[in-house]
């Protein structure tokens, strides 16, 4: 299996599985990448529920449970939890779809619902305990699938496009031979643009392959092979008289028909 399906489909099963939090070997192995630091890399599609966990420490261990939320753009926020007391306390923390999953002394994982492409971000849970300080840290990575359309243009070439996608789409042509070009938002996504050009092909189909983490779109025309596809601006313009200069034909033998008819009528009424 190639890594992008590999990704894909943790994605699909990071957002099956976003309303219940795995423990920190099984969310490893099953659904993110942890690096040497103890950090997770964590993909996670726009518009679903995210549940990020803390380490796995018995709750009769803990003195302070911290999350930090360092969001670009963005004061730091804190939500921490002091156990003695049962009290909890927020700082520069305004996102209300940023929350604990439950009380803290329940639960002291953390939910965004629903998550926005502003939530790219680093999340770290902090455990104090009288052993010493665990943490678990999250790069939160916000997917955005790109709408997709295929058109044909002309001189023999097709366009296709990925639309305001997160990361980049990358776009592949059956024929091939295109030239591909990127327009970047500044919310962080990009949209893609591809022509392809089959001057040299004798093909009947054009197919156009998007490939992004989000899922991977295939999109084809059937080529018209009696479509003028000529560009020539002198050809269109004579197009464009020709089409005039009838249309004012047919207008002036109507309006000759008309008072001639005039005429006659008028003869005869004399």
């Amino acid at each position: 299996m190639s890594a992008s399906r590999l990704l894909i489909s943790i994605i699909i099963m990071v957002s099956a599985s976003s309303s219940s939090c795995m423990d920190g070997k099984q969310m490893t192995q099953n659904y993110s990448k942890m690096s040497a630091e103890g950090n997770i890399s964590q993909p996670v599609l726009m518009d679903t529920n995210a549940v990020l966990c803390c380490p796995p420490i018995e709750f009769r261990n803990l003195i302070v449970i911290v999350w930090e939320i360092i969001i670009r753009g963005q004061p730091s926020c804190t939500k921490a939890y002091r156990k003695e007391t049962n009290e909890t306390k927020e700082t520069n923390c305004t996102d209300e779809r940023i929350t604990w999953v439950s009380t803290p002394d329940q639960n002291s994982d953390l939910q965004i619902h629903p998550v926005a492409i502003t939530h790219d971000g680093y999340y770290r849970c902090i455990m104090a305990t009288p052993d010493g300080n665990f943490h678990r840290g999250y790069h939160l990575q916000v997917l955005v699938t790109p709408e997709v359309t295929l058109f044909q243009s002309r001189n023999r070439t097709a366009v296709c496009e990925a639309v305001a996608g997160k990361p980049a789409a990358q776009i592949s042509w059956i024929p091939e031979g295109f030239a591909t070009k990127h327009e970047y938002w500044g919310n962080g996504t990009v949209t893609v643009e591809s022509t392809c050009h089959w001057g040299g092909h004798n093909a009947s189909t054009v197919t156009c392959h998007v490939s992004h983490l989000t899922g991977n779109k295939s999109l084809y025309i059937k080529l018209n092979s009696g479509l003028r596809t000529s560009g020539s601006p002198a050809l269109d313009l004579l197009i464009i008289l020709y089409v005039k200069l009838s249309l004012f034909v047919v207008i002036l033998v109507t309006t000759g028909f008309v008072f001639f008819q005039r005429i006659n009528y008028v003869r005869k009424s004399l």
